[in-house]
């Protein structure tokens, strides 16, 4: 944190700010788009909302904190003597990761027993994960790092089983018009948490000081916008597509709105 450029801390600042409007705006959308789909959806898509609406919170947070912690004197970045807090992540990601998964599961919807069992497992070892990551993430030395990398890369496994594996019998009995949707949701959700582990090793594959600094912030800013936001769509999409086999009067489908 000692040798940050400007140009680093600016690539941060801007991104963090950016995140800030990321998340703020899809919650507004989320929250507004519950009308378009039907009730058996509404509670997955208030979900996604609340994943967004504490991830604003939380990036309105490092972001307060990163400016907080250095000042610029003569055109070169000094830090205050504030410590950057980068628990708000931490804090951020036990709360959203369980509740990503619990995403996915609701818009399936599953028989009521079988959605509170793969809820409940699938939200422990999401917690696990992140309580794993966590005393890795502030280690000071890369041995230390690589066994709680380690340690949160097995439940991360048995979640990856859990999906491909678990759900599939699931998946199957979904809805033709959306099979390949909930398929793919699956994909996405593996695919922008596998980028989490690969920027936690960058300071331990030789990278340090600001470029250390500036791949972790970017990098894990970039994917959460990923595996909230735009995965938080496209859980919509489904509740939307899964809503139109289910007319119901107390809301009108995306379809409809032309011929109204």
């Amino acid at each position: 944190m000692t040798d940050i450029s400007l140009g680093e801390y600016t690539l941060i600042y801007n991104a963090f700010s950016l995140t800030i409007a990321v998340m703020g705006a899809s919650t507004i959308f989320f929250f507004f788009g519950r009308s378009q789909v039907s009730k058996p959806y509404r509670t997955a898509v208030t979900v996604t909302a609340l994943v967004t609406l504490v991830a604003f919170y939380h990036y309105f947070r490092i972001f307060d904190s990163w400016v907080s912690a250095f000042t610029v004197v003569g055109g070169v970045i000094k830090p205050t003597g504030v410590a950057f807090n980068d628990a708000y992540r931490y804090v951020d990601w036990l709360l959203t990761v369980p509740l990503l998964l619990l995403e996915l599961i609701l818009v399936m919807k599953l028989p009521p027993k079988e959605s509170v069992s793969k809820s409940l497992r699938l939200g422990i070892l999401a917690a696990v994960m992140v309580a794993f990551g966590y005393p890795g993430e502030v280690a000071t030395d890369n041995t230390t790092r690589w066994i709680f990398w380690a340690l949160a890369m097995i439940p991360f496994t048995w979640i990856v089983i859990e999906l491909f594996v678990g759900l599939k019998a699931s998946i199957a009995s979904q809805p033709e018009n959306v099979r390949g949707m909930v398929s793919i949701a699956r994909w996405i959700t593996v695919l922008s948490w596998c980028f989490y582990p690969v920027v936690f090793i960058f300071p331990m594959i030789g990278f340090s000081g600001g470029a250390a600094v500036t791949l972790v912030q970017v990098g894990y800013t970039i994917a959460d916008i990923v595996a909230k936001s735009a995965f938080g769509i496209y859980i919509y999409n489904i509740a939307v597509r899964k809503s139109e086999n289910e007319p119901s009067t107390e809301f009108i489908p995306s379809s409809a709105v032309g011929a109204v």
